[in-house]
């Protein structure tokens, strides 16, 4: 198995695209799974991202499969504060970018190196700057 072309150190967070690329079993998000788990990186999710990833087609067993592989860290009131402040600075609206605000928060918290693996990298960086390493997915 090679290796991606960026190797997650510290952290390794999944936004909803991830977290269902992992539900699917999807090669590339589990090669990276692979990765942290022979590293022994943290695995993290935010809890917002899990609602935005449930829809009525989703399957269950293999959604809670996922899970049990990853942290899903709370949206608690420092969390959400900060994704404000992360909005404000990049000029965003929270209307449409909330739960990307609170992944970036979540991610930002979390021990680094931090690896955010998604679908929108560029909404992304716009909120984490260069303080994370985001790659698409």
């Amino acid at each position: 198995m090679s290796r991606p072309p960026a190797t997650p150190g510290g952290t390794l967070v999944l936004d909803s695209e991830g977290l269902a690329k992992a539900v699917l079993r999807d090669r590339t998000v589990t090669t990276w799974l692979t990765l942290a788990r022979t590293d022994d990186l943290r695995v993290i999710t935010s809890a917002a991202t899990l609602v935005e990833v449930v829809h009525p087609r989703i399957n269950r067993p293999a959604l809670d499969w996922a899970l049990s592989r990853v942290v899903v860290e709370p949206i608690t009131e420092a969390v959400a504060r900060h994704a404000v402040a992360l909005l404000t600075d990049a000029g965003l609206h929270g209307h449409k970018y909330a739960i990307d605000a609170m992944l970036s928060a979540t991610a930002l918290a979390a021990p680094g190196p931090v690896t955010v693996l998604t679908s929108d990298p560029e909404d992304l960086v716009a909120l984490c700057g260069s303080r994370v390493t985001v790659m698409k997915i």
